[in-house]
């Protein structure tokens, strides 16, 4: 276990060139930038990890950083990737759905990984990890999946979205295509496209049982304003299939960056070797 809070300025991840992978054909082709560092010998037995990041956030976020950092410090496997439309990936944002960014997922996961991973999952990264446990599973592939850590979950975010949308915001978005909405995290307010909406309905999970075929540890923050805790609660009632735990932090937010709540990310993947 890891015997001490860890601070994010004493995880400091070297600067290391992002590496490019070609995903789709023709006017789809999309270049994907990832991260990986290697395992070295005191952690090659264990599980590589890979990082699933958020809705407009990219693979050199605080969390991601901090993982990797303490995955060199454990001589443990790393991968991140970016989004197409994210980070340092080619693409427009308003291009994005969440097949398209589970299709690069899986292909870098493919591509890039050996044996058994646990997925962390952040926010929209969480949907896509359970996402893509149920597209490996299908796949004869359930063996590469070690485990499944996620950090507030943002399951079927798209439909939540919409329900929650006032009728003014529907109609713009139904007549223009898109609407900018302001965001908490960053000056500059984001597009919610019609296709990003209407596509999100091919992949919503919260209508019936969920499998992952690994277990899977949900930390979620009670103060967070973008996925409610008792959407946690929901989610885990539908994982009925497989060992699931949930961590509640009474005094946490949706980013779950704090020393603290990296102690606890750090101690849910631990615990999962």
């Amino acid at each position: 276990m890891v015997e001490q809070i860890l601070k994010v300025d004493e995880l400091p991840m070297p600067p290391r060139p992002a590496r490019f992978v070609s995903i789709g054909a023709g006017a789809e082709e999309r270049r994907i930038a990832f991260l990986k560092v290697p395992a070295a010998s005191n952690g090659a037995a264990l599980p590589g990890l890979v990082w699933l990041g958020g809705l407009k956030s990219d693979m050199r976020s605080t969390k991601a950083s901090a993982l990797f950092a303490w995955a060199e410090t454990h001589g443990r496997a790393a991968l991140a990737l970016d989004y197409s439309g994210h980070g340092e990936s080619g693409g427009r944002f308003e291009e994005g759905t969440i097949g398209r960014w589970l299709e690069e997922a899986l292909a870098v996961f493919r591509a890039e990984t050996e044996g058994p991973q646990i997925v962390i999952g952040s926010s929209m990264g969480g949907w896509i990890a359970l996402l893509s446990a149920r597209a490996l599973a299908k796949a004869g592939e359930q063996s590469r999946l070690h485990g499944l850590v996620l950090i507030a979950p943002a399951a079927d975010f798209t439909a939540h979205m919409w329900e929650g949308f006032p009728a003014k915001v529907r109609r713009t978005i139904e007549s223009e295509g898109k609407w900018l909405r302001p965001s908490q995290y960053s000056p500059e307010p984001y597009p919610i496209t019609r296709q990003l909406i209407e596509e999100g309905k091919n992949h919503l999970l919260l209508g019936g049982t969920i499998r992952t075929h690994a277990p899977v540890h949900i930390l979620q923050g009670m103060q967070d304003p973008d996925v409610p805790w008792k959407r946690a609660t929901l989610l885990i009632e539908h994982l009925a299939g497989d060992p699931a735990v949930l961590t509640l932090v009474k005094d946490g937010d949706h980013r779950l960056s704090r020393p603290e709540d990296l102690q606890r990310l750090f101690a849910a993947i631990e615990a999962m070797d």
